[in-house]
């Protein structure tokens, strides 16, 4: 249950991107570029997800921002999780 819930949180975002990207309308309205979304699926996603919900809302100013802090803060906590996990894994074997 806990890899299935792991790899819901890493391939989530990319999977929504990519089925709004093939589906949707979004991410065409959102980025001027085709490459900023595809940045943002490879490195940021929970952040490009963030920013292209908030934006289709309404637009991103004021408190919105917090949703793409929390965004950036998701992305934040996946990558230092994979570090921790290695670190573990070589701290264990020692």
């Amino acid at each position: 249950m806990c890899c299935l819930l792991l790899a819901l949180f890493a391939f989530g975002p990319r999977l929504v991107l990519v089925f709004e990207w093939i589906f949707g309308h979004r991410i065409q309205t959102v980025f001027a570029h085709w490459w900023w979304p595809l940045l943002g699926l490879i490195f940021l996603p929970w952040t490009t997800l963030a920013y292209t919900i908030v934006w289709s809302v309404g637009g991103v100013h004021g408190a919105n921002w917090l949703a793409v802090a929390l965004g950036a803060f998701l992305d934040l906590l996946s990558y230092s999780g994979r570090r921790a996990q290695q670190l573990y894994g070589q701290r264990g074997v020692a």
